[in-house]
């Protein structure tokens, strides 16, 4: 299903605010609160929008120290490497990719020592043959 300009423009207030009504998306947009209804009613039916969430600020997260680790694999078979990262609690989430690194660790530890702790445990996996890692300074909403 082609998207067009107008629904890339309804899509990213959605994104700022899924629960924007209707009605001020319409107005927002230059458009009838139908065509709004329409399209996403379409967005929905086609998978285009999955769902609606709800973003929750935890002042907790703040005192965090989140990462993104860039890891080299071994050989052509990272299901090894994957296993050992899935058993490290700290990894929230794991990617696998294309380019220079094989695999992409989304870490969130609760100390800058934590995080060295577990750094090293991801470097000492068989299989590993290299890694980069950037800190996480601050978030933007998209």
């Amino acid at each position: 299903m082609p998207i067009d300009d107008l629904d890339r423009r309804l899509l990213s207030l959605l994104r700022a605010n899924g629960r924007e009504p209707v009605a001020s998306l319409a107005a927002r947009l230059g458009v009838t609160r139908t065509t709004v209804s329409k399209r996403l009613e379409r967005l929905l039916s086609t998978g285009v929008i999955v769902g609606f969430s709800v973003r929750v600020h935890d002042p907790a997260d703040h005192a965090a120290v989140r990462a993104v680790t860039m890891v080299a694999v071994e050989g052509r078979d990272a299901r090894e490497v994957v296993s050992g990262l899935r058993g490290i609690p700290e990894i929230a989430a794991l990617h696998t990719t294309n380019g220079r690194w094989d695999l992409v660790a989304e870490i969130s530890c609760d100390s800058l020592a934590r995080l060295d702790a577990v750094l090293g445990v991801i470097r000492t996996l068989d299989g590993v043959r290299d890694s980069e890692t950037s800190i996480l300074l601050s978030s933007a909403s998209v």
